[in-house]
């Protein structure tokens, strides 16, 4: 089978990315009656501007709700940004659509899942770069020792034969 030069995924997932940003500019004003939005996004993508704590507690996947306590939403046709709080402390999130894996409105009965591209992803190390990672760590050449033999009776041998069905 030849290469294809058509990439219809890519083109299926702009289009997914589509509903999501005019979703949101259709709400930047706030958002009307019942809706709310769930919005999941691959934390690891290389555009994504979110705090060192958040990225801790999250990173891989994060997933937001846009509904009553959100502020300074700014849409562009390649990212969004949106203040949140998380206990109590504001954090200004800048999410890139093509971070975004999931969009949901309950509300609408509405959700989508959006391939993202896994290969530009960062790395844990440079997702976290102020972290030693295992591999920088040295490695010990010494065989662990072995555990230590019980004594006394603690070292019998219990068959449980006595309890098997015959």
């Amino acid at each position: 089978m030849g290469k294809t030069i058509i990439h219809y995924d890519e083109m299926w997932a702009e289009a997914l990315r589509g509903i999501v940003r005019k979703a949101l500019k259709a709400c930047d004003k706030g958002l009307p009656g019942g809706h709310h939005f769930y919005i999941t996004f691959r934390t690891r993508h290389p555009t994504v501007d979110i705090s060192p704590a958040l990225r801790a507690r999250f990173p891989d996947e994060m997933t937001i709700v846009l509904q009553h306590q959100y502020w300074g939403l700014e849409i562009t046709d390649d990212w969004f940004e949106v203040t949140l709080t998380f206990n109590q402390i504001a954090e200004r999130l800048h999410i890139p659509f093509a971070a975004v894996s999931a969009f949901a409105d309950p509300f609408a009965k509405f959700g989508i899942q959006i391939p993202t591209d896994a290969a530009i992803e960062l790395t844990m190390e440079e997702a976290f770069p102020e972290e030693e990672s295992a591999e920088d760590e040295p490695k010990a050449e010494e065989k662990p020792a072995p555990a230590p033999k019980p004594e006394g009776d603690s070292a019998r041998v219990v068959t449980l034969d006595a309890f098997r069905k015959k």
